[in-house]
């Protein structure tokens, strides 16, 4: 996303050039090479990256009631040869932390379920909250604890789908696991379906500025854009009318 539009301004910068507007060209030419640099050195991604997470660096205190569900959003995954579809690399933050949950949940003797939260947007043949439900069981969550929502393509039917779940299960608390930069998205959508959870971040994204660009800032730039344009449309689909009315709460 962000390198093609980079290319297309620089595109535009060549064009204008070659038709003789050479104050158009060199504005979109310093506006192309400034923004690469920008973007491929780590200062743009790092400070938009950083706006996202800043609200939960900090885990919660696993304070437990008496009655309680951990939502984990799904990420993605990849089918293996020989060995079927497994969860994405970049999942196993959130799969890491909401097991610790669970375990420490089970220690303080209350009543402790996983809701994986996740269909098959991409044609796999399996939803992922069932590859992600499997994962877990393997981890030492038994079934009895485990709840699928198998239904969802993206975040807003995360919290669409589970809503009602987690009405017919009636927990004390709600807890709500993903990944760091994708906690403020999740918990707006959340809170319009009348959700109000304990955010829980799994992994957090660092962004170490250097001097020459690199590929993988390109890549968090476009994680980055994809939270705030999804959370301009949230905004603008609010003001429109077009969020529907907040539903029951939970949590």
């Amino acid at each position: 996303m962000t390198l093609t539009l980079l290319v297309t301004v620089l595109f535009g910068a060549w064009l204008a050039a070659w038709r003789r507007r050479y104050r158009w060209s060199m504005a979109l030419l310093a506006t192309g090479l400034s923004g690469f640099l920008l973007v491929g050195c780590g200062p743009l991604p790092r400070w938009l990256i950083g706006q996202l997470q800043a609200p939960y660096v900090v885990r919660p205190a696993l304070t437990w009631a008496p009655r309680n569900v951990m939502v984990l959003l799904t990420g993605s995954q990849v089918r293996v040869p020989g060995r079927g579809l497994e969860p994405s690399f970049d999942s196993f933050g959130r799969i890491a932390q909401v097991v610790a949950m669970y375990h420490d949940c089970r220690g303080a003797k209350t009543v402790c379920k996983v809701l994986v939260s996740g269909g098959d947007p991409d044609g796999f043949g399996q939803s992922l909250a069932e590859v992600y439900g499997d994962l877990l069981q393997h981890m030492g969550v038994p079934a009895a604890d485990l709840l699928l929502e198998p239904r969802s393509a993206n975040t807003w039917e995360n919290a669409k789908y589970t809503q009602p779940m987690l009405h017919a299960l009636s927990p004390a608390r709600v807890w709500l696991v993903t990944s760091g930069f994708h906690l403020r998205r999740a918990m707006a959508y959340f809170a319009r379906f009348g959700i109000v959870p304990i955010p829980v971040r799994a992994d957090y994204l660092q962004v170490v500025p250097h001097w020459a660009p690199s590929a993988v800032n390109f890549a968090v730039m476009d994680l980055a854009l994809h939270e705030y344009v999804g959370l301009l449309r949230f905004r603008v689909y609010d003001a429109m009318g077009w969020n529907g009315r907040i539903a029951r709460s939970a949590g």
